[in-house]
């Protein structure tokens, strides 16, 4: 018996029970599907888990300014910063580490002679302070140069600091207390993602923190593009203060690489178990049936033996049928894990990874589990005697 002769055999016996070599095809299919998916789902959040990763650390830059009695960077200084290739946005902060808590009272306008008041922190810092730390403005809007040149006496709380003087609406111009002094609340400033202490903070312009001694920059916050960060933590304290840069501490978290490394393989290996879980049960599901089939099969296995066929024959013909079923499963089953990897990227905006690798081998591993779970029914009926398979 040739190659083409025992082809057609195999194809003719599964042909012959199409509903059971379907259901059978299924195992394989639902296996390779699971295993193509958690692979390719988990290659996709990886990817996501290290850009995010990347976004939120190799892209931040801290400068610390130490105090002395003469600035050592101007307000003005940051201009000079933002313009340096890479650098997507900053700020300059002053902070004053001692008397820098306040009394901070807020007037209720629905009942007046409610009066509340927190001991907040008083912040000072440049227009550009919610695109430096990360966040977003929840309420209003923050104070920009228009306010800094008027002198106005304005003020953005940060979303826990309005939370604790009971301020949840800005449309009535609410006003908080610092000392003796009122100050219009013009925005609240939540969801950080830098620097979250601020979210208990009340943040004034530069013109105002004059009067709670923060006159000089204390700190630099700097976000810049990917892979740009050790640029720019070498040449903004240059930018910002010259012929002093090396009075600056810089602050810039390495990259991550192995971290990153171990984060998304550790996530590949927990997906990759997963999926060969799915396929060892598609495994089952082929074997049990292959063997159900070749018990089912007795009398045709003893007719082939007594009109001459060897063992190595019947053993080729069952192996060859479960391999087919096997890749069969596989072909449709990587076709459909890629589909579904696809949709879920689409569903959630991710950029979908898939290895062409993971594509050509899947439908392989197919036809080897196919193989695999065929071997000792294959072996079984090539131990049967003629006569005994007959009977």
């Amino acid at each position: 018996m040739d190659v083409r002769d025992l082809t057609n055999e195999a194809m003719a016996g599964m042909l012959a029970r199409p509903v059971r070599s379907a259901l059978t095809t299924l195992g394989t299919v639902l296996g390779i599907t699971t295993l193509v998916i958690t692979l390719g789902v988990a290659a996709t959040a990886g990817n996501q888990i290290v850009g995010r990763f990347d976004e939120l650390t190799a892209t931040a830059v801290t400068i610390e300014v130490p105090q002395d009695d003469e600035p050592l960077v101007a307000w003005d200084s940051l201009a000079d910063v933002t313009r340096l290739r890479g650098v997507s946005s900053a700020a300059a902060l002053a902070e004053s580490k001692e008397g820098a808590n306040q009394i901070v009272r807020s007037n209720d306008l629905i009942d007046p002679a409610r009066v509340t008041g927190q001991t907040l922190n008083v912040v000072a810092a440049s227009p550009g302070l919610p695109e430096a730390a990360r966040g977003r403005m929840v309420q209003g809007r923050f104070f920009d140069s228009g306010h800094l040149a008027r002198r106005d006496k304005v003020v953005v709380l940060g979303q826990q600091a309005a939370r604790m003087l009971g301020i949840t609406r800005l449309d009535r111009a609410p006003a908080v207390f610092i000392g003796e002094h009122a100050y219009t609340v013009i925005g609240v400033l939540g969801d950080l993602r830098r620097e979250r202490d601020l979210g208990t903070a009340v943040i004034v312009p530069p013109t105002i923190g004059q009067r709670f001694g923060l006159r000089h920059v204390t700190r630099v916050l700097v976000n810049t593009a990917l892979g740009a960060a050790e640029l720019i933590a070498r040449q903004a304290p240059a930018a910002l203060s010259p012929g002093n840069q090396d009075m600056l501490q810089v602050i810039a978290q390495a990259s991550p690489t192995r971290a990153r490394d171990g984060v998304q393989s550790d996530v590949n290996a927990l997906f990759l178990i997963l999926g060969l879980v799915s396929l060892l049960v598609g495994a089952v599901g082929i074997a049990n049936v292959t063997l159900v089939t070749v018990m089912e099969r007795t009398a045709e296995i003893g007719l082939r033996r007594a009109l001459g066929a060897a063992r190595r024959h019947i053993a080729a013909q069952f192996l060859l049928e479960s391999t087919l079923i096997g890749l069969t499963g596989g072909v449709i089953g990587t076709s459909l894990g890629v589909v579904a990897v696809v949709g879920v990227s689409a569903a959630k905006e991710w950029t979908p990874v898939l290895d062409v690798r993971l594509a050509v081998a899947a439908p392989v591993a197919g036809a080897l589990v196919g193989l695999l779970a065929g071997l000792y029914p294959a072996l079984r009926a090539a131990r049967m005697e003629p006569v005994d398979a007959l009977r």
